[in-house]
């Protein structure tokens, strides 16, 4: 018996937490978006360049929904 507890008990946990981990990532995955495409030819060292396009996006339409907002004031 790990921890002081029964083996169902244990294996219940275990698979619980395992998971809320794969739940977690996946999330982390939905709101970063990283890009997972692996390219052909390794970049040169300083040359790699990483964005966060999910928030990229987000700050876009962001800046888009503001714009249309201070058209409708004008009119």
């Amino acid at each position: 018996m790990p921890a002081g507890v029964s083996w169902p008990r244990y294996i219940r946990m275990l698979g619980a937490s395992v998971l809320a981990m794969f739940a977690g990532a996946q999330a982390v995955h939905q709101y970063y978006l990283p890009d997972l495409s692996i390219p052909e030819v390794p970049p040169k060292p300083g040359e790699l360049r990483t964005e966060l396009h999910g928030y990229k996006a987000r700050e876009e339409a962001a800046a888009a929904l503001r714009r249309l907002k201070e058209e409708q004031k004008l009119d």
